[in-house]
């Protein structure tokens, strides 16, 4: 979709319809034309409540505050309401509260997430007629103010979204069309199309560098692993950042079999390893100052005579013994080998990784929102707070230290799951701690995605299925972090 900034009233834009956005239920904007119809109509004016208008050809959008997540999610509304009509073109006027920047961001953003669909193996597709969309700069009045910035924010938004819908439609894509060998590909795919490095390691180098917790959760399968490595090294980078990705492109339980309706959407244990992936296409477009190294680890869940089993006790890569009591806690098998491997190899100033672990954080936090754990203060609040930026909801899960003791194996150095069935988010997150390094503990943040990685309805600005989550949190953080341009602040 293309996007055009003009410097005129609303009025004097040529377009075939016009979006308004409502703020104030009384109707009082000098947009809202059609107030007396509106009012008979009974429109309201709620919070994503929306209405279009043939006689002016009007969509209004019920609209909660001027903030940017509202107006993200308003936008995805509007294109909503408007994708079916019989017109190639809209205009909106900019609303504007602290910062024009953040709020073109969301209006962008909220079209580009709001107008994706998943329709590849829809007999019948329909396509939006919608070819452009104007943006009036009528409310910055008689102010000094260069579009510039604004086409800047625009293309940022835009990049974002691309790599956000790109990332959905990997984890909606089905298991038997998209299992690791696939998912290699398609790193290598998006590798070739920034330009960035990719590495693909296959089971045998596995095998060399005692991944033994990784491999065992795999062996079942006839799709064998793989440890996607992508590369994004930018001259005179600022820090190194890991970020690493739960690539179960279906899990099963394992012998410790879900039950059959939680087996369906299984397709989403991929979400943290496509997320990953979705990071670094982003990042590398964006030219961020900051070298990022994207792992994702993928294997499949499966049953069968080759299966691990509970009571199975497994080496890591850096040496510790697990015990194995439930084959569906294998999320935190792959990326406590993966977690080694990355402090060993790699040696990076932050490490984040981004997994749909627990079903427990859902409980605890919701369907919507990311749990954010880890041992550094300062990073965690950094972290939420780009969350909140972003338009991502996320919430942190407190570890203390009572939690660890639940981990505890009588035959082994620790336990894949706690000998309690509380706080299942936090004990997850506690196992991954014992695979970090002592020198990298105030430098890791675990992301659990397992919430709003994945729901089976619209929400906010997302559709049905995969929302891509992480992606727009991870960019913030670096963008906060690394970047220091105008273009950036007051956002």
């Amino acid at each position: 979709m293309e996007y055009r900034i003009e410097d005129k009233k609303l009025k004097d834009i040529s377009a075939d319809i016009e979006i308004t956005f409502i703020i104030d239920k009384n109707f009082d904007h000098k947009w809202v034309e059609d107030k007396k119809e509106l009012e008979f109509l009974n429109f309201k004016a709620e919070a994503e409540e929306s209405i279009f208008l043939n006689s002016s050809k009007r969509a209004y959008i019920g609209v909660g505050s001027l903030d940017h997540d509202d107006i993200r999610v308003a936008a995805a509304k509007a294109f909503k309401q408007i994708s079916n009509l019989q017109a190639k073109s809209a205009k909106i006027g900019l609303y504007i509260k602290d910062c024009p920047v953040t709020n073109t961001k969301a209006l962008i953003e909220g079209f580009e997430l709001g107008s994706y669909k998943f329709d590849k193996y829809k007999s019948k597709k329909e396509k939006s007629p919608i070819e452009k969309i104007i943006i009036s700069t009528e409310e910055y009045g008689d102010k000094n103010f260069s579009t510039d910035i604004l086409k800047r924010a625009i293309k940022e938004a835009k990049i974002v979204s691309e790599s956000v819908n790109y990332v959905r439609d990997l984890v909606n894509t089905p298991p038997d069309e998209l299992y690791p060998e696939i998912l290699a590909q398609k790193a290598a795919e998006v590798a070739k199309e920034v330009e960035i490095e990719c590495k693909i390691y296959d089971e045998n180098y596995l095998k060399e560098e005692k991944m033994e917790a990784f491999l065992a959760v795999a062996r079942a399968s006839r799709h064998k692993p793989r440890m996607i490595h992508l590369s994004y090294k930018p001259k005179n980078a600022k820090a190194k950042v890991v970020f690493i990705g739960k690539g179960l492109t279906y899990d099963s339980g394992g012998l410790s079999l879900k039950p059959s309706d939680y087996m369906v959407t299984m397709k989403s244990d991929k979400s943290g390893a496509c997320a990953v992936i979705g990071i670094i296409q982003a990042a590398k477009r964006l030219n961020l100052p900051v070298e990022i190294h994207a792992i994702a680890s993928a294997a499949e869940n499966m049953i069968g005579g080759d299966a691990y089993k509970p009571d199975d006790i497994l080496r890591a890569k850096n040496g510790k013994t697990i015990e194995v009591r439930n084959t569906d806690a294998e999320g935190r098998l792959v990326l406590a080998d993966t977690l080694c491997w990355a402090q060993e190899k790699i040696k990076p100033d932050y490490i984040f990784d981004l997994a749909t672990l627990t079903g427990a954080c859902v409980v605890a936090l919701g369907e919507y929102t990311i749990g954010v754990m880890g041992n550094n203060k300062d990073l965690k609040e950094k972290v939420l707070k780009a969350a909140n930026l972003s338009g991502e909801l996320a919430a942190e899960l407190p570890f203390n230290k009572y939690l660890p003791k639940l981990l505890k194996s009588s035959v082994a150095d620790i336990c894949n799951i706690a000998s309690s069935r509380y706080g299942g988010a936090i004990t997850a997150a506690l196992f991954l701690n014992e695979f970090i390094e002592k020198e990298y503990k105030d430098k890791w943040i675990h992301l659990d995605i397992a919430g709003p990685a994945f729901v089976e309805k619209d929400w906010g600005s997302n559709p049905s299925g995969a929302s891509g989550a992480g992606v727009r949190l991870a960019i913030k953080w670096l963008q906060k972090e690394f970047c220091s341009t105008d273009h950036n602040k007051g956002e």
